[in-house]
């Protein structure tokens, strides 16, 4: 299980699953042939065929004073469109409790954005209610996120009718700013392009620094690549100019940059590499 100290605050990431099965639906021009070529991606980011390996995890945050899951992943039992996500039964919870936290322990949940992977395990099926996961959890979405997803028409999908609307029905939900402040050290900054809302999560604390993603960058190949934006990115463009800025302005400095679909290592330094970038891990 893998973790990183911040300063006073440790990160862990708990899998849900580590998968090759969405990765050319998600990233199409990432052909085997091309991404061989980037070296440094291989073993870690790459299978044998040359097929980007993408990891499903949620992020555990514990600052002196809170314990912040961040993203929830797939979830068990929802019915869903993708085969292998369907009515999963996995052992998240049991990985979340090896990392150090019961379901009950924790203080908030944050989503990054409410797409299918970063909010299942926001609630669970308990006789045949869909229910929070984390019943003394305050859950943190994006306003402006929310004022989009609300609106979509319910055929759209199951996502939000069971994983999000029955948060707000049990109270536990607080709709924040793109620049919300959780504690002295873990703040959101907007990384918008992805979905209208989307946030990435930043970690400061005794002069260190670290950065959550999100789906802002989907894999590290997007750093070879930054011209690369995803299919199911919402405005292309905007998302390709989020992610040159962030890695413009990551590249050589001492931040731990943690992606939530980075197979492991999972983390590491932006570094140039002649005109693009490369996750130096």
């Amino acid at each position: 299980m893998l973790s990183w100290k911040i300063g006073d605050v440790t990160v862990t990431r708990v899998v849900e699953m580590e998968t090759t099965s969405i990765s050319r639906f998600v990233l199409p021009q990432a052909e085997p042939e091309i991404v061989r070529g980037i070296d440094w991606l291989s073993p870690h980011f790459l299978d044998e065929e040359g097929v980007l390996v993408l990891s499903i995890h949620s992020l555990l945050v514990e600052t002196p004073d809170q314990r912040i899951l961040v993203d929830t992943c797939v979830g068990n039992d929802k019915e869903r469109r993708f085969r292998e996500w369907n009515k999963l039964q996995n052992s998240f919870l049991e990985e979340l409790e090896l990392a150090g936290a019961l379901r009950q322990s924790v203080d908030v949940v944050l989503c990054t954005h409410l797409h299918v992977d970063h909010v299942g395990w926001n609630t669970m099926l308990l006789e045949d209610r869909w229910v929070p996961t984390f019943p003394n959890a305050r859950y943190l979405f994006g306003r402006e996120e929310w004022d989009y997803w609300k609106d979509q028409p319910e055929d759209a999908g199951p996502v939000i009718t069971d994983s999000v609307r029955p948060v707000f029905e049990a109270g536990q939900v607080d709709l924040v700013e793109t620049d919300h402040r959780l504690s002295d050290e873990v703040s959101l900054q907007a990384t918008p392009g992805h979905t209208p809302g989307h946030v990435s999560v930043w970690i400061r604390s005794r002069g260190e620094e670290a950065v959550i993603t999100g789906d802002m960058i989907h894999h590290p190949c997007q750093m070879a690549h930054p011209e690369w934006s995803a299919s199911v990115d919402f405005d292309q463009d905007q998302s390709r100019a989020t992610r040159l800025d962030f890695l413009q302005s990551c590249a050589d400095e001492p931040v731990l940059v943690i992606g939530s679909h980075f197979a492991g290592p999972t983390a590491g330094r932006v570094v140039r590499d002649g005109e693009v970038y490369r996750l130096d891990f």
